[in-house]
């Protein structure tokens, strides 16, 4: 085992080597429990670690057992390493293991935003061509009605979260006969060669300008080069511990809370959904040595009440991710809680991170995403020539975290790199003499609000459909809480009227509440540019 692994499969093993009792993963209570649970290089015996009280827990020894068993579930349903599963699950210990157990077999995991509306739920699920879906029981019967209708046939497999077994895995099949048993029960199940690092592992969806998601593909070695420099630019080692509270189908949970602790031997610790009223006492209560959040999620803690400092003391640092972070929260945050933010920035298509802050805050520059962080960054103009320092251009990245292209969409994937192979983000900033970039502003004219990607065009579309509504143009607008919050811009026909309570109950009813617009203002015309495109960064200026 030596050198760095090269692919999600190793690094399970190796931990499974090194430290096979060793946590991790631990749920967490909805509720938390007076009682700490156990220690981040506690040892267990057992599926469920002895702690302190009775919340599961996932050694690195069971995990690597878990991966062959969810091996031998989907084989025995008809599908083969190479083949695309998606999971529509919310956090849970169980989905780690089935996200994990899919990959260390050499399937490609499709992890199913929950926020997505279900036209664009169903348009993931038909475009990945999975032929598995697994999916939490308050998911089944949404999901079962978007499978209707499939051209090919897909097997569902209901499986809840926090499950203590896989469906049809008795006690007994989680013991080495128990599997060889299976095994001889379901011909063609034998064990797969490991991946390899060119093997496409992961399929994520991201919203694009035009509002139809892109399947990222991200390989084995992506994935596994982006854990490690994770790792080594935060310095983590077995005794650290994340709060896991953000959402496993977004590339910042799956990258940098469940694989990152894989390649150092650290662990993490899982509540259901971030709770800002719980958030500190979880995070004691489990030993957490450090924090991954998105600026959503940091602003509401500054509203909410300070732990004291004995306790914030134990957390090395706050990690910040997923879009701008506002300078006053970054020092109300470090001033209120003591604990320092680095701030990081990345994109689904690089396994989150490819900019990062160093570890010391005397070393960081605020305003910055940091440093090239696992990667090679850049910054091009126009004609996609290098500018020197401190000229404004488009940031551009390559390494062995960038994806291999969108999939089946070769124009995408080709209007995504340079002739010469760097991956182009569509954020607009500049490098300074030190190396540290700073964004200034988006190309792509996405919406970034808490953390979530939102097409402009997408709000557009469906504002259109409005009987009233001649022209609509969404752009993004400051948030206290978001980030971003969602403006629309109106011009009605002659002879309509619309207010905007019925625009907003027309939009809740399009596009749910979370893309619904805050803001709604009507204008006589919207600004355009030469070739007649709505200039949305004007609109800024007109009153919103």
């Amino acid at each position: 085992m030596n050198g760095a692994a090269s692919t999600v499969h190793e690094l399970i093993e190796r931990q499974a080597a090194l430290r096979p009792q060793a946590v991790y993963a631990v749920a967490v209570d909805a509720e938390p429990r007076a009682q700490q649970t156990a220690d981040p290089t506690a040892h267990a015996e057992g599926h469920r670690t002895a702690a302190a009280h009775t919340e599961p827990s996932l050694t690195f020894g069971q995990l690597a057992k878990s991966c062959r068993d969810v091996s031998v579930l989907l084989r025995s349903h008809g599908s083969t390493p190479g083949d695309t599963v998606s999971l529509v699950m919310p956090n849970g210990l169980m989905t780690l293991q089935l996200l994990l157990g899919a990959m260390h077999g050499g399937w490609v995991v499709n992890p199913v935003n929950l926020l997505s509306q279900p036209d664009q739920m169903r348009y993931v699920l038909m475009h990945s061509d999975c032929n598995v879906v697994i999916v939490a029981p308050d998911w089944e019967t949404r999901v079962r009605a978007l499978l209707t209708g499939l051209e090919r046939p897909v097997t569902l497999l209901v499986i809840a979260p926090d499950a203590d077994r896989l469906p049809a895995m008795t006690a007994d099949a989680r013991t080495d006969a128990g599997r060889e048993a299976i095994h001889e029960a379901a011909p063609g199940t034998a064990e797969a060669a490991a991946p390899h690092p060119d093997t496409l592992a992961l399929l994520m969806y991201t919203s694009g300008t035009t509002g139809v998601p892109k399947g990222v593909m991200l390989t084995q070695g992506n994935l596994a080069a982006n854990a490690q420099a994770i790792s080594a630019e935060h310095a983590l080692t077995p005794s650290d511990r994340v709060l896991a509270v953000l959402p496993l189908y977004h590339i910042n949970a799956f990258a940098v809370t469940m694989l990152a602790p894989l390649a150092q031997g650290g662990s993490l610790a899982m509540p259901p959904k971030f709770s800002a009223a719980r958030f500190w006492a979880q995070a004691a209560a489990h030993r957490c040595t450090w924090l991954n959040v998105v600026p959503t999620m940091i602003s509401y803690l500054l509203e909410g009440s300070a732990p004291p400092p004995e306790e914030t003391a134990r957390y090395r640092f706050c990690r910040s991710a997923s879009a701008a972070l506002p300078p006053e929260h970054l020092r109300g945050f470090e001033a209120r809680f003591g604990i320092g933010i680095i701030e990081t920035m990345g994109l689904t298509e690089t396994v989150a991170p490819s900019f990062s802050n160093p570890l010391k805050p005397t070393l960081r520059k605020l305003g910055s995403v940091g440093r090239a962080s696992g990667c090679e960054a850049g910054v091009i103009d126009a004609t996609l020539k290098a500018v020197p320092d401190g000229t404004t251009g488009e940031l551009v990245i390559r390494g062995p975290n960038v994806m291999r292209g969108y999939y089946k969409n070769p124009q995408a994937t080709e209007a995504a790199f340079t002739p010469d192979g760097w991956l182009r983000t569509g954020d607009l900033g500049h490098c300074d003499a030190d190396g540290f970039f700073f964004v200034t502003g988006r190309i792509k004219e996405l919406i970034i609000k808490g953390g979530e990607n939102i097409a402009p065009r997408e709000i557009d579309e469906a504002l259109l459909r409005h009987p009233a509504v001649l022209v609509a143009a969404a752009v993004g607008i400051p948030d206290q809480h978001y980030g971003q919050e969602i403006m629309a811009c109106i011009v009605l026909r002659d002879g309509h009227v619309a207010d905007e309570a019925a625009l907003r109950e027309f939009c809740v009813a399009q596009l749910g509440r979370y893309k619904t617009p805050s803001v709604f203002r009507f204008l006589s015309e919207l600004p355009r540019g030469p070739s007649g495109k709505v200039q949305r960064l004007k609109l800024l200026n007109t009153g919103g």
